[in-house]
């Protein structure tokens, strides 16, 4: 006689990968494209997903669309046991090409950094194949959702190891005839717009180095992206923070100009983000490449 228990129903499997990929993309229809299929296949695997479940995994937002509470815990999950399949794989199965690390990074530092030296990443002994997600929030390194994330800020995120990438100095720049009607004086950028992106940590912080408070301003334009701020700049909205050396060629290719002699080391630095301890070994190849083109950077 039979003894077993009956195998516990498990969820549609393909909507599992479906709803993961929606929550990468923040998106139904990026996801349907990514994954070859309409936007009603990925809305139907979506909802087989969540009617097994008996909840809803997202929610409207703007134009796309975002993981609930419940969706963002029940991801996470999903997250990690694709993580432990792929892992598996990597062990078990001969290798037939370059191992594939993926990385989260901000629209800034891929189109600025990453872009450039991607060849130079991939090749070599392994050679790697690089998946790169570009997107503005915080991928959960830690889960495995990516191997590795480039972040922006001061450092101190949690359950991950940091490692600075790249410190910066910071000296302003404006469009050639805004930096003439300027001149050099530290108070004579106050009469302009001041450019920035996130936040006016860098503004702040170079203010100070001259003796000055600087106060918020309703005439002071936010980007979220740092190369709209240079494109801005460029187009002579106001003056912008020039990121040296990350910032270099694209400061020269807006045609910008530097406005005054004072610089000062940046609070903020990208950081790169890896999981501790358990980190597959490719990807530990990729941040250490990283680190070495960084530093000749």
């Amino acid at each position: 006689m039979d003894h077993s228990s009956p195998r516990p129903e498990r969820p549609p499997l393909d909507g599992l990968d479906t709803v993961c990929v929606v929550a990468r993309h923040a998106s139904f229809s990026a996801a349907a494209e990514a994954l070859g299929l309409t936007h009603g296949a990925v809305s139907r695997r979506v909802a087989a997903v969540e009617a097994w479940l008996g909840l809803r995994l997202f929610e409207r937002h703007g134009r796309g669309v975002r993981p609930t509470p419940d969706g963002q815990r029940f991801l996470a999950r999903v997250e990690a046991a694709f993580r432990l399949i792929d892992d598996a794989a990597d062990r078990w199965r001969p290798r037939r090409g370059p191992e594939v690390v993926r990385i989260s990074v901000v629209p800034g530092f891929a189109k600025l950094w990453l872009f450039g030296r991607l060849a130079a990443l991939e090749q070599g002994v392994p050679p790697l194949r690089i998946e790169i997600a570009v997107e503005g929030r915080n991928a959960d390194v830690e889960r495995g959702e990516v191997d590795l994330a480039v972040r922006y800020g001061a450092g101190g995120w949690r359950n991950v190891a940091v490692a600075k990438l790249l410190p910066e100095r910071l000296y302003p720049v404006a469009h050639p005839d805004l930096a003439r009607r300027l001149g050099s004086a530290p108070e004579a950028l106050l009469q302009a717009s001041l450019l920035h992106d996130s936040d006016a940590t860098g503004w702040r912080a170079w203010f100070a180095a001259c003796g000055i408070a600087l106060k918020p301003r309703l005439q002071d334009r936010r980007f979220e992206d740092y190369t709209v701020v240079l494109a801005a700049a460029g187009a002579g909205l106001g003056v912008a923070l020039a990121r040296a050396p990350f910032s270099d060629r694209a400061v020269q290719d807006n045609g910008l100009v530097r406005v005054g002699e004072q610089e000062v080391p940046n609070p903020l630095a990208y950081h790169l983000l890896t999981r501790p301890g358990e980190a597959r070994p490719a990807a530990g190849v990729l941040a250490d490449r990283m680190m070495a083109l960084a530093s000749r950077t």
